[in-house]
């Protein structure tokens, strides 16, 4: 009976508080960190998740700020405030740096995503202008003799010397400037490209 009296009589020793914690963990002692960790995350994260609303975020945030915890641990002073308040303040400032930095990247993103975009669009409307301009000139070189048009498509398509060309029509070098020059003048004129 006795025994029972003396352990419900003794009352054992209140845990330390978060300020005692901090300042054991100012001295480099891992497990004050360990239980300050236990005390205090559940409302670090609580704040952080509240300000970025991604919970995977939040995690990370949280882990940097006990990281800063375990770094800046020496500047707690007691007079200025709780630990409590030290590091719900400390996690408040990195959830606000993580949003700021997240709007910077999305701002970023948006601008080279329209930059991107207007560069396509221009791409886009250059290639319709090539095929366009391509389709002019297709039916201006079928507007051509069958030998005007050869010598055009050797020359200009095909990148043929003019001796290239009399080689491989069988025709006189004169010929094939003959053919090449009316060639040209006939699709310029088909084009309505004036010189």
């Amino acid at each position: 009976m006795e025994r029972d009296t003396k352990r419900w009589g003794s009352a054992e020793p209140a845990p330390p508080s978060p300020d005692e914690l901090l300042t054991r963990v100012a001295n480099g002692d891992q497990a004050a960190f360990s239980d300050l960790y236990d005390e205090l995350s559940g409302r670090v994260l609580g704040l952080v998740t509240r300000l970025l609303r991604d919970r995977a975020q939040s995690e990370e945030v949280t882990q940097e700020v006990f990281l800063e915890v375990w770094q800046q641990a020496t500047r707690f002073d007691r007079s200025r405030g709780t630990a409590a308040s030290w590091v719900l303040t400390m996690a408040h400032r990195r959830a606000v740096d993580r949003v700021r930095a997240s709007q910077a990247s999305h701002d970023r993103d948006t601008r080279i995503g329209i930059r991107d975009f207007e560069s396509g669009f221009d791409q886009v409307t250059e290639s319709v202008e090539i095929r366009i301009e391509h389709e002019r000139v297709s039916r201006a070189l079928a507007k051509l003799t069958e030998f005007q048009r050869q010598a055009v498509q050797l020359a200009y398509y095909g990148g043929f010397s003019h001796s290239e060309m009399a080689e491989q029509l069988g025709v006189p070098i004169g010929t094939v400037k003959t053919r090449l020059r009316d060639g040209m003048i006939r699709l310029r004129d088909e084009m309505g490209v004036t010189s």
